[in-house]
């Protein structure tokens, strides 16, 4: 009965058959994240805004740039540079001779203070014209030799200063280890020795992250060229704070690295006598050494370029402002209105 009658679930829109190719479908789900229907916001620019923020930034980018600059001009510092006049009158035509020679390195200077110091006094020594971003300086160290005893042995990148002629290994290998600074510098005002503390100088991450405390130097440095500083062989690297701080390589030629802090204030007018060893040759790469006495502000040491960006942005934004106020006062310009599109304004050309 009824059979000529297609059944009513057969081609029913609900039916499984027709169900059956949604469910297998490939389509995404729909949501208006993946159809970019999110709401989105779409300022218009116009001038009365384009001015205020201009305004805005240079209201608060000039005064932070004035107090940084202040902030640097209240760091007192002192430099002397030495590397020429540490050298003998008669042997400064072959520098790198000298250096090669046994003759006495002593080398005594005058640094008067200018303004008064407050303590902590920081004394940094500056090389110019020395590449630590090399990359094959870089690369040439073992931080696994550096971090644990037992990979004394671990010397794959540290070429050429990896073994001793004998074929043991350096610890710490590498290029960067072996030209360590070795300058030694002893101050003094009216005959009293100013002391030098070297503790803390470096990185508290370096000194309990990357040198072990069971590390101690073997083999290193044993005195075939000048230009690199020795190792206390009973001191595990993680106490040798001159070391960690030479191997946090520095990005510029010219950089400065922390030797110790001075603890004591000092006068303005206060002689200080320096006693250094001028045993780092830097005269085969025409490199430049300076000795630095420097306080710290709030901001950190004596760097006049921030103060000097925020003032430079600031002023122009305060340039621009002021521009397209004048503008929108003397020729002012109703927004949206389409006799300045290009089209009407040239309607013979396209």
């Amino acid at each position: 009965m009824n059979s000529g009658t297609p059944s009513s679930s057969a081609g029913a829109p609900g039916s499984a058959e027709s169900a059956a190719p949604r469910r297998n479908s490939k389509r995404p789900k729909y949501s208006r994240f993946t159809q970019q229907e999110l709401p989105a916001c779409k300022p218009i620019l116009t001038p009365k805004w384009v001015i205020s923020a201009f305004l805005l930034v240079s209201v608060v980018f000039i005064p932070i740039g004035v107090v940084s600059l202040f902030a640097s001009r209240d760091v007192v510092e002192i430099i002397d540079r030495y590397e020429t006049e540490c050298i003998p009158l008669d042997s400064r035509n072959n520098k790198t001779g000298f250096m090669w020679s046994n003759a006495d390195k002593t080398c005594n200077r005058i640094i008067t203070v200018t303004k008064h110091m407050k303590q902590p006094i920081y004394v940094y020594y500056q090389l110019d014209n020395f590449y630590q971003n090399h990359r094959r300086y870089v690369k040439s160290r073992s931080d696994q030799q550096l971090r644990n005893p037992g990979n004394e042995r671990d010397i794959s990148t540290c070429s050429p200063e990896d073994t001793t002629p004998e074929g043991l290994p350096i610890v710490p290998c590498g290029l960067i280890a072996w030209s360590m600074f070795n300058d030694t510098y002893s101050l003094s005002r009216n005959n009293q020795q100013l002391g030098i503390n070297k503790r803390g100088i470096s990185w508290q991450s370096d000194r309990d992250r990357k040198f072990g405390k069971g590390v101690f130097p073997k083999n290193f440095q044993n005195g075939t060229a000048p230009g690199g500083a020795k190792l206390n062989e009973s001191i595990p690297l993680s106490e040798q704070e001159d070391l960690i701080v030479w191997m946090r390589t520095a990005a510029l030629p010219t950089f400065r690295k922390l030797y110790g802090k001075i603890e004591v204030d000092l006068q303005a007018g206060d002689v200080i006598n320096v006693t250094l060893q001028n045993n780092y040759n830097t005269y085969n790469f025409n490199g430049k050494k300076k000795l630095v006495l420097s306080t710290t502000s709030w901001l950190g040491g004596k760097n006049d370029f921030m103060g000097i960006a925020y003032l430079t942005v600031g002023g122009l934004c305060f340039c621009l402002a002021m521009g397209f106020m004048l503008i929108y006062l003397i020729k002012p310009r109703q927004l949206g209105d389409p006799s300045y599109l290009s089209w009407n304004r040239n309607p013979g050309g396209h």
